[in-house]
């Protein structure tokens, strides 16, 4: 299908994309990587009077890391993730999620940022980046903001960006190895009918554990985590704490999976991936 006529701009630096969110309101749309965006204008779903294309804004796709952050600029591609020797060495959960999305051409244009502004609730990387607890940099034109990915996501496809701002980097923590992510993958699109991200502490006994596609929004599966904090981590823990990453959720449910059966699933994959997390 097309979509309907639009006017296409591409500004070269921050400030004015800024400024033409504020001149357009309403009526634009950020376009990132575009595989979000523009499958919706083709069905018509998304009518943007503007496109507002961010892609040569210098900056926005470097990836930097210091001692114990990793700093990624919201423009960076999933493959760029993947492949990053710097992010597999201290963040290897994002590039084990990089791995698992779509396929290669959808990794080499689609964006982190894009990913996560679009707020999709079947998107793998809202899992790793509450399991992260990752903080959001968003700017608007005459600050920047920091917002916690927990603090992010607001409902179905909402997060936290204002009309007039632009999320602008990903910072996450520094993490050892003892991580993991498992998915059931919708096969005809990539995305996760359920998603579970692990992040285990084993000095500290602690575990953050987050989930997509089991709700209209992703969560941190607190009970989860309850169960395993400051405890001797056993098999029988793991199950009890996989048992309870379901608790307090309203599933949702479509034609790719029921809400009980997505339930059934993260519990099962949630166990998958603590089990994996430690063995590493």
């Amino acid at each position: 299908m097309i979509p309907t006529p639009f006017q296409y701009v591409r500004p070269n630096t921050l400030e004015e994309a800024i400024g033409f969110l504020e001149e357009h309101g309403q009526d634009a749309k950020i376009l990132a990587g575009g595989h979000s965006l523009i499958p919706a204008m083709k069905l018509r779903l998304a009518q943007p009077l503007t496109v507002i294309d961010i892609g040569r804004i210098e900056g926005l796709n470097a990836i930097r890391a210091d001692q114990n952050v990793v700093t990624i600029g919201a423009m960076t591609t999933h493959y760029a993730l993947e492949s990053s020797n710097v992010v597999s060495s201290k963040c290897p959960l994002l590039s084990e999620v990089a791995a698992t999305i779509g396929d290669v051409q959808v990794r080499n244009r689609g964006t982190l940022g894009g990913s996560l502004a679009h707020a999709d609730p079947a998107a793998d990387w809202p899992a790793a980046v509450l399991a992260l607890e990752a903080e959001l940099h968003i700017a608007n034109r005459i600050n920047r903001r920091t917002v916690s990915a927990e603090d992010f996501f607001v409902d179905m496809m909402e997060t936290a960006i204002q009309q007039t701002e632009l999320l602008v980097e990903i910072r996450v923590p520094k993490t050892g190895a003892t991580v993991a992510y498992e998915k059931v993958t919708q096969k005809a699109s990539g995305f996760a009918i359920v998603g579970v991200a692990v992040v285990l502490n084993t000095a500290a006994r602690t575990a953050r554990i987050g989930v997509t596609g089991l709700a209209a929004t992703p969560f941190r599966a607190k009970a989860a985590e309850a169960v395993l904090n400051g405890n001797d981590w056993t098999p029988a823990l793991f199950q009890e704490a996989a048992n309870r990453v379901p608790s307090g959720v309203e599933p949702l449910g479509d034609i790719h999976a029921s809400g009980e059966f997505r339930v059934h699933l993260a519990s099962i994959h949630a166990r998958r991936a603590l089990d994996r997390a430690l063995s590493r």
